[in-house]
């Protein structure tokens, strides 16, 4: 059996937009998609009257989402299931047999961009599989260019996929995952990788003709062409831009993903001392970023 998109919700706008968005890409992907509701479930609730209560409520939100989904997308497989919380605990085991995990995130707007939610950024930081974060009001006209005449559609070709990428330490998993995704779309893949000049306390003794910006712009492009070669060779039907712009890279990506139809980032499942959490990229690409947010986990 296929693994299914899951797309976990909890009645909110941005699970509903979720959920939508869900069941476009597992049309894409020609999987089925599950809607998962998290009870809030606790071993000190007693009583037949409040597990009753909570059966009823996560039917009625399981109920609301899949009517949305099946007006908006009559085509997808679907099915529903409730599972004891708490919810973090409760995605994170779904995250385990899905090929992808789509969550809403509370989008504001100015310059306090996303509140993502400890539930959602919990999963992000542990999820086995791709967590896809949706801010509310995502339409399908949202994943494709303007029309001719400016006005939004969703009969044009798609925005691009961006990958941010970090060159130093490039994962196999994360580049698969947006060579798949730009190939779905029929969309071009647009690769970032952004450096900073080393201060001059950073440079050692043979590292002076690597001064000048031009020429560490064009090593770094050499490099990452190298890098990327294999991967054109498996999707040569991909169209890929290559960019080596100079600046921090989470303002570089937050720029780049305001035109794109989806942004893939990775993160590195490590355990720390305080507990696993996402990498300053990420982070900003999770709280800042309009569009849609996946985020590959990988070793």
């Amino acid at each position: 059996m296929l693994a299914p998109v899951i797309a976990g919700v909890d009645g909110s706008a941005e699970s509903l937009s979720a959920a939508e968005w869900a069941a476009r890409e597992a049309v894409r992907r020609e999987r089925p998609l599950r809607l998962l509701h998290a009870r809030n479930w606790h071993p000190r609730q007693d009583g037949e009257a409040a597990n009753a209560a909570q059966r009823h409520q996560a039917r009625r939100v399981l109920h609301q989402a899949e009517a949305r989904v099946r007006r908006a997308c009559p085509e997808v497989r679907l099915s529903e299931e409730q599972a004891d919380g708490p919810a973090t605990a409760a995605l994170l085991r779904a995250a385990d047999r899905a090929e992808l995990l789509v969550l809403g995130s509370r989008g504001l707007s100015g310059f306090t961009g996303f509140l993502v939610g400890s539930v959602a950024l919990g999963v992000v930081a542990k999820a086995t599989c791709p967590v896809v974060l949706v801010r509310a009001g995502e339409e399908p006209q949202d994943e494709h260019v303007p029309a001719a005449d400016g006005s939004a559609s969703d009969r044009t070709g798609y925005r691009d996929v961006v990958l941010g990428l970090d060159a130093g330490d490039p994962s196999d998993t994360v580049i698969d995952f947006a060579f798949a995704a730009a190939r779905l779309r029929g969309a071009r893949l647009r690769i970032l990788y952004a450096w900073q000049a080393p201060s001059a306390f950073e440079l050692g003794p043979g590292d002076v003709a690597l001064a000048g910006k031009p020429q560490q712009a064009r090593e770094w492009r050499g490099f990452l062409s190298a890098v990327l070669q294999v991967w054109r060779d498996k999707y040569p039907d991909v169209e890929v831009v290559e960019c080596v712009p100079q600046g921090k890279a989470a303002s570089v990506l937050i720029k780049a993903a305001s035109t794109a139809g989806l942004l893939v980032v990775g993160h590195h499942l490590a355990e720390r001392p305080l507990g696993p959490r996402t990498g300053p990229v990420t982070h900003a690409a999770v709280h800042h970023v309009g569009c849609p947010v996946v985020v590959v986990p990988h070793a």
